[in-house]
């Protein structure tokens, strides 16, 4: 909005001219992004405590000290944390988004659509959840909408988002995939990318809202990610830049760097909030939203594969669930003592800020390794 509001007046004020640079609105939309968090903040979580506990306010020291004997009180304080704070990132994300970015390009909208369709459907779920618990439930893993129904939505809207993004990209890359490390290769995958491409948003969704599971676990790995995919949209819709990485050059993607910019400063907001102790969990709200909207840009950029280097841990972490339930099923044994994985370190006694701390160096290690292979080719 800015973009268009400002641009055309440069020529009578010149300090507007820099709105022409996509470098300075991904700035802006970093730090729009996470201002708009302590405006947006505080009145929703103290919206999300009254509607899920009934009232505005953590619960005081009588009613914890009351309860002691259930639990530990880390646990307690869980029991009434509110979730759906992926609600702040959802308003952040597309408010920062909507100002910063240039709305005539085809690739923000549908990437904003797939984060929007994702985060409605982790919504439903998580309402869904909440009308089966009460606060003084200690375990309230209830079940959310039914898998099948949240699955086909995700898929459905991942296959159109897919189609889409495959008719705005140049032939070949359209129906093609790129491989690292190689500047001229690419596996032709004709009618079949849309299913792919699909595989790619809705792997890395739930792969996203698998990692979700421990304060500030999920928020620094995608606040990384997306950091590293600005980068990477900025590089690829750069025909000099492309050229000399030697890299898929794709026109219109460089605009996709001011929403990863958005998705930045909209993560760092909310870990303020979600910071150990959390006074909000992001939900299936945020996770699924941020984790597809991390998978679009990987197919509009044409960098699927690097995804899976840069989300690492994500991936990571959705193997550990799928060995686990493959090898139960297989042999009745468990290769880890709980999935996702950073529940099996919980297990082994890890203090859950050593988890989280030491998971965040694994997404930052591989995410400089995903960016390396920018060059390495």
């Amino acid at each position: 909005m800015l973009y268009h509001l400002l641009v055309p007046l440069s020529d009578w004020f010149f300090p507007f001219n820099v709105f022409r640079y996509l470098t300075f609105r991904t700035g802006g939309a970093v730090m729009t992004a996470f201002f708009l968090s302590f405006v947006f903040g505080p009145p929703l979580i103290r919206w999300l405590r009254w509607m899920q506990n009934g009232s505005a306010h953590p619960p005081d020291p009588a009613t914890l000290a009351a309860l002691a004997g259930e639990a530990d009180p880390r646990a307690l304080l869980k029991r009434y944390t509110p979730t759906m704070g992926g609600l702040l990132v959802l308003a952040t994300l597309v408010t920062s988004t909507l100002l910063w970015v240039d709305l005539r390009n085809p690739f923000v909208w549908v990437v904003l659509a797939v984060t929007l369709v994702f985060g409605l459907v982790g919504l439903a779920d998580d309402l869904a959840k909440l009308l089966r618990r009460r606060p003084q439930d200690y375990d309230y893993r209830f079940e959310g909408i039914p898998g099948r129904l949240k699955f086909g939505v995700e898929c459905l809207v991942a296959i159109v988002a897919a189609w889409i993004l495959g008719r705005l990209l140049p032939d070949p890359l359209g129906t093609s995939l790129t491989v690292p490390f190689f500047k001229d290769v690419l596996i032709p995958l004709g009618p079949l990318f849309p299913l792919f491409g699909a595989f790619v948003i809705v792997g890395a969704a739930n792969a996203v809202n698998l990692t979700d599971g421990l304060d500030g676990l999920a928020s620094v790995p995608v606040g990384i990610a997306a950091g590293s995919f600005a980068l990477v949209a900025y590089l690829a819709g750069n025909a000099v830049f492309a050229r000399y990485l030697g890299i898929p050059h794709v026109p219109g993607t460089g605009e996709l760097a001011v929403f990863c910019g958005a998705m930045v400063g909209a993560m760092m907001g909310f870990l303020w909030y979600n910071a150990p102790p959390a006074a909000v969990f992001m939900g299936d709200t945020g996770s699924l939203a941020t984790g597809g909207a991390l998978g679009a840009v990987a197919v509009a950029a044409k960098h699927e594969l690097v995804l899976a280097m840069v989300g690492g841990l994500f991936v990571l972490e959705a193997l550990s669930v799928i060995v686990q339930v493959a090898s139960f099923r297989l042999t009745g044994k468990r290769v880890f003592r709980m999935a996702p994985l950073h529940h099996h370190f919980e297990k082994k006694g890890w203090r859950e800020e050593t988890i989280v701390i030491r998971f965040w160096i694994i997404a930052a290690v591989l995410a400089l390794f995903g960016l390396s292979t920018l060059k390495l080719r």
